[in-house]
């Protein structure tokens, strides 16, 4: 993935929570060189620092913890909390606290922007038959969903009362190539990924945006406005797939388990009370 090291906006110092995590991890090695210093977080062992990265462990749950982590700090790129949690006790502790500790200590201690890892699940009780954009109003399918709408429309709120930007991104099935039918419409490429983050950084004057965290699927019917707003415009297709997947055995050409984007997140016995 090439690596531009003169971004737009003039950040030093950018904050990534979550960074042992999945994403955090690609974003960790991606990103790394693009900003002067990055500075990683996470409860989990990140290993040893490389030149221009900054590592700290903490806990999103501790207010005082963020604080800390945020001195110095221009932008935060959030990916902390639960991705699995499907009990409200766990959404509430790490996706709602957690998310509200991030964002006002990064408002306490005058960061400028917030890229937040909102998620597909934010809108996953829409049909497929829909038409995606990012005006469409959050249709939570779960307890997970519904914290990634809760963020949104908090950072909503620091930028409307404190004019603190921030870009939301409802990323897809984050993978390395698609995993089955439902992905190669909800697929997002590594490489896609990278690039949507970094312009999410990159890009001056955002204000509030909720930004499409889609590759260019065929099979996913969206425009999305704002993508171009930060000069995103993503390269890889799920439907490039197809014929691998089938040569695998895998059903490609059915009907889709499930006609709700959130896929087996719609379940009604998917949450745990």
């Amino acid at each position: 993935m090439g690596k531009n090291n003169n971004p737009s906006t003039s950040y030093q110092r950018v904050l990534i929570t979550g960074a042992a995590g999945i994403v955090g991890s690609v974003m960790r090695r991606e990103l790394r060189g693009r900003f002067p210093v990055l500075r990683l977080s996470d409860i989990r062992d990140l290993g040893k620092a490389e030149p221009g990265e900054e590592l700290a462990l903490a806990d999103i749950q501790d207010y005082p913890a963020m604080l800390e982590l945020m001195k110095g700090v221009d932008a935060v790129v959030h990916l902390g909390g639960s991705p699995e949690g499907r009990d409200w006790d766990t959404i509430l502790r790490l996706n709602i606290m957690g998310a509200r500790n991030v964002f006002e200590a990064a408002r306490q201690q005058g960061v400028k922007r917030v890229v937040f890892a909102s998620s597909n699940h934010a809108m996953g009780m829409y049909s497929y038959e829909s038409f995606f954009t990012p005006d469409l109003p959050a249709r939570p399918d779960t307890y997970y969903g519904i914290s990634k709408a809760f963020a949104e429309d908090m950072l909503r709120y620091y930028w409307d009362k404190y004019g603190m930007e921030a870009v939301c991104l409802r990323i897809g099935s984050f993978q390395p190539e698609p995993q089955d039918v439902r992905q190669l419409a909800t697929w997002l490429s590594h490489r896609d990924a990278v690039e949507l983050v970094y312009r999410s950084l990159a890009q001056p004057q955002v204000g509030y945006l909720i930004v499409l965290g889609f590759s260019a699927n065929s099979t996913f019917p969206s425009s999305d406005p704002n993508a171009a707003r930060i000069g995103w415009a993503p390269k890889d297709n799920g439907e490039n797939y197809r014929e691998a997947m089938r040569a695998k055995g895998l059903d490609v050409d059915g009907a889709r388990p499930f006609k709700l984007l959130g896929g087996s997140f719609t379940r009604p016995d998917f949450d745990i009370p």
